[in-house]
């Protein structure tokens, strides 16, 4: 059988402004106080977040005003393609690759809206051919990330060479007027950020398939209510549960999908939706604690920043990675639908 697409490189990209989570406690200490009588028994949720900071596209000061949704989707339409256009020229640059090779772009992002789609403008700053294929996905949400290598891998399976980016400024959605127990979690754990992955013919490990799990009855496990300040957040407590009840299962069928046996799987590569979906994670996978802890890594330093985290593990994953081994692992990522998204890989 011809060896499928391997991931050639995969680049992150972070915005300036930097936050502090015993910052962002102070912050959400007087904001949610007036609303919330117990505030001083919930503000333990940001030091057991394993969260130590953050980047944002706009400093602190932003977030204490009102801002209308018009302006924050004006700010995520510069500030997206100007991180989506870093992460893509490192990504391009780890590869040696030239952005005229590139036959196709996937844009993987919920947090923002633009018509025309972002890669229609990205394809022209990164030089890439006019006719370019475009691809952009949206509403997927934290499981982006895995869903979207698995589709770039797809496309890139005949011998192309495919530019995935998924790019998110969680930021931007705050509203300041909703002082509900979920924008609270919100503001403890999301941040903003970019990552691209190359796909194609070369060096690296193998994608072998992808798989995705919808389960009914979970709509409104998360996702976004649209309100006049922009998309609210919303995601129930029970996640950590599902995960622990559900994830098995959602791995198991991905892997018979792909000729494997979940028992088979040597790597783990993991979206930190948060301390206690990885501590799921951890119990439902019986996922090793090298595992846990590189996704841990990246959550103590970034924050969730939705679809383009599991990237940031996986760039993190490839710096010292078993090449050549033939060793089976997964890319997972939980989002909107409620659904797991899987891609599967061998090294």
């Amino acid at each position: 059988m011809s060896r499928g697409p391997a991931i050639l490189s995969v680049a992150t990209a972070v915005p300036p402004h930097r936050i502090a989570q015993e910052e962002a406690k102070e912050f959400a200490r007087a904001l949610f106080s007036s609303s919330h009588r117990d505030i001083e028994r919930l503000l333990p949720l940001f030091d057991n977040a394993r969260v130590e900071g953050r980047n944002f596209c706009v400093p602190r000061e932003w977030f204490e005003k009102d801002h209308p949704f018009p302006e924050k989707n004006a700010l995520y339409e510069g500030w997206a393609l100007e991180l989506s256009e870093k992460a893509a020229r490192r990504a391009l640059g780890r590869a040696g690759v030239g952005p005229e090779e590139v036959e196709a772009v996937f844009l993987v992002s919920t947090t923002g809206l633009s018509t025309p789609s972002l890669d229609s403008r990205l394809i022209f700053r990164l030089g890439l051919p006019p006719h370019v294929r475009r691809v952009p996905l949206w509403g997927l949400g934290c499981a982006g990330g895995a869903a979207g290598l698995a589709l770039a891998a797809d496309y890139a399976r005949p011998g192309r060479t495919v530019l995935l980016v998924a790019v998110e400024l969680c930021g931007l959605t705050f509203v300041r007027g909703d002082l509900s127990k979920s924008n609270l979690v919100a503001t403890s754990l999301f941040a903003d950020g970019a990552a691209a992955a190359l796909l194609g013919e070369g060096e690296g490990p193998e994608v072998i398939g992808g798989h995705s799990t919808t389960w009914p009855g979970t709509e409104d496990v998360m996702g976004w209510e649209v309100v006049e300040e922009g998309l609210k957040v919303r995601f129930a407590r029970s996640v950590p549960h599902l995960v622990e009840e559900r994830m098995a299962r959602s791995v198991e069928a991905a892997c018979r999908a792909c000729g494997l046996e979940a028992g088979e799987l040597r790597h783990h590569l993991l979206h930190p939706g948060g301390a206690k979906v990885l501590a799921a994670y951890e119990r439902a996978l019986e996922a090793s604690p090298g595992d846990i802890e590189r996704s841990l890594g990246v959550l103590r330093e970034f924050g969730n920043m939705s679809s383009a985290t599991v990237l940031f593990v996986l760039e993190r994953f490839l710096e010292g990675y078993p090449a050549g081994s033939g060793e089976p692992g997964i890319i997972s990522a939980l989002g909107p639908g409620f659904a797991a998204e899987h891609a599967l890989f061998r090294c």
